[in-house]
């Protein structure tokens, strides 16, 4: 009987011929921002369609929205240079801008 490379290489307790990694890495947590993203973007249409549909009061809750993005962007910015160590390169970069403009849009002191 002859055996082939796979049978040769792979070890019983994972049956696989893949060596494992010198340097472990840590399991990524799987985030699908992009579809919440797309999420969020719909809702916020709808509610504006609704608002133009007649109702004047809510427009007060809509322009409020504004504040609540703003503190939502600080507070990702925020986590990302505190616990992930991302530079304001890092940052600035998805957003088309420099580092120098998203340091001093969001350098300031956490309020």
């Amino acid at each position: 009987m002859q055996r082939t490379c796979t049978e040769l290489s792979a070890t019983p307790e994972t049956d696989s011929p893949v060596n494992p990694p010198l340097t472990p890495q840590p399991a990524r947590r799987v985030v699908e921002n992009d579809e919440y993203a797309e999420f969020l973007q719909r809702i916020i249409r709808a509610y504006g369609r609704r608002i133009a549909a007649g109702d004047v009061e809510a427009l007060a809750d809509a322009v409020a929205l504004i504040e609540e993005l703003d503190d939502a962007i600080v507070h990702a910015v925020t986590g990302l240079r505190g616990k992930h160590g991302y530079s304001w390169a890092d940052i600035a970069r998805p957003l088309a801008i420099t580092r120098q403009a998203a340091q001093q849009r969001w350098g300031g002191e956490p309020s």
